[in-house]
């Protein structure tokens, strides 16, 4: 006689397998070290901030000096002003052709997202003098413009459109490629019976398309601030001298002008207010583990 023996049931609060947890420990560990350790130890810095005498007591001076520093507010403002600007571009040139890639077919479209995913392949210095060439003083548009009789424009070169065109130009690829995997998301089918009952475009775009995009346009726009925020080579190539970004502007602060302090008393600051969008994206993507259990 053979007795069978049952098979062994997971509880459903039972620990999993150790062996996924050594798996992930060595990226949690990466990221405590090179990124959380590096956060906390920047806030705690430019709190406790070292007396003549060897100890540490709490100072907020140099987050307030920050704050009523008009050169370091004018810096904070256009750099949020430089990231909404790309932000809103980035969505308003990405859509069309990630709406383009997913509902056409043939040879076109392909060449299409070549096209668009081609900048992801360019060195951000090289994408830099490449803009300098082409839209700088005297550079090929002037060139164009002079051979056909007309005037020269004003170079956004060493303004703060500098750097949204090469921002928008450098983070397009990634933009379009994200908003097309959530576009991957929405049946044809949906779309071709709204067209069948007599839906225009827009109205299909409104209806059908908008809302199941709310979520991956949520996580687009995050990562694309966090970038754009964070950037500091075209910035500094393209930008101007004053006011500039956080980025060029904690560089200079850290070796030009050799004030550790307040270098990274600017980089907490920018730290609080990437991590606003930060928090979106988590929550974006909490949400849709929930809704997919």
């Amino acid at each position: 006689m053979t007795l069978s023996l049952p098979a062994r049931a997971t509880a459903p609060g039972k620990a999993q397998n150790p062996v996924g947890l050594l798996l992930v420990a060595l990226p949690v560990f990466l990221l405590g070290w090179l990124i959380v350790y590096p956060i906390f130890s920047a806030v705690i810095t430019t709190v406790f901030v070292p007396q003549a005498d060897g100890t540490r007591s709490v100072s907020l001076a140099s987050y307030a000096f920050f704050f009523s520093d008009s050169y370091s507010l004018a810096n904070l403002w256009v750099t949020l002003w430089t990231t909404v600007v790309c932000g809103v571009l980035l969505l308003v040139i990405g859509l069309p052709i990630a709406l383009y890639l997913r509902f056409s077919q043939g040879r076109l479209p392909a060449y299409v997202q070549g096209m668009a995913i081609f900048p992801m392949f360019v060195p951000s210095i090289i994408l830099s003098y490449a803009l300098i060439r082409t839209i700088g003083p005297n550079g090929t548009v002037d060139l164009l413009l002079n051979a056909v009789g007309l005037p020269k424009i004003p170079s956004p070169y060493l303004t703060p459109w500098g750097p949204v065109i090469g921002l928008v130009w450098d983070n397009l690829p990634l933009t379009v490629l994200m908003l097309t995997a959530g576009l991957g998301n929405i049946p044809k089918s949906s779309v071709e019976a709204a067209r069948d009952v007599g839906a225009s475009p827009l109205r299909v775009f409104i209806s059908i398309i908008l809302p199941r995009m709310g979520n991956s346009l949520l996580v687009t726009a995050s990562f694309a601030i966090l970038g754009i925020f964070s950037s500091f080579t075209l910035p500094y190539v393209l930008g101007p001298a004053s006011p500039e970004m956080m980025g060029p502007f904690m560089q200079r602060t850290f070796s030009d002008v050799n004030d550790p302090l307040n270098a990274l008393t600017q980089a907490v600051i920018s730290f609080g207010f990437c991590l606003v969008f930060g928090i979106f994206y988590v929550r974006s993507i909490a949400k849709n583990r929930e809704a997919s259990r």
